[in-house]
């Protein structure tokens, strides 16, 4: 059987600041995010199987993508906890926003890093992660390929 590759695409809307950087993103600011997540697999030829004939239902893709990526970023602001404005995100911590601190400086670059080490803890162990893309503007993305990374 074929190994087949299938993209789901998830949007959320998440602010961020650069700590250090010299240009605009300096300042806190947001983007609604676009990421793709391929897999490949093959499918299963069981007929007898609920899910014959898919690599992987939709649907559970999406629950593990929302779980890991979508609900917790959604509407969140994130920081880079090793620098300075972990003064700011606990201000805004006590003001009702919704924080993420995390340990890397949150560009697109680090951020598909982050998001491929969640999902393939969760993929089934048939199923390989193929690549991610986040899109932080229209014309602006970052792509992360388990082919580069072994």
């Amino acid at each position: 059987m074929s190994a087949i590759r299938i993209t789901k695409q998830f949007s959320f809307e998440t602010g961020h600041a650069l700590y250090g950087y010299d240009g605009k993103c300096k300042n806190v600011h947001g983007h609604s995010y676009k990421l793709s997540v391929t897999v490949i697999g093959k499918p299963i030829t069981d007929s007898t199987h609920v899910k014959y004939g898919m690599v992987i239902d939709f649907g559970d893709l999406k629950k593990i993508v929302k779980e890991e990526i979508v609900t917790i970023f959604d509407h969140a602001t994130v920081f880079n906890k090793n620098t300075p404005h972990v003064e700011l995100a606990k201000e805004l911590e006590v003001r009702g926003h919704n924080i993420l601190l995390v340990d890397y400086q949150p560009t697109s670059e680090m951020m598909v890093i982050d998001f491929a080490k969640k999902i393939k803890r969760r993929l089934p162990s048939h199923i390989k992660l193929h690549s991610l893309k986040l899109q932080e503007t229209e014309s602006s993305y970052a792509e992360w390929f388990d082919y580069d990374n072994i």
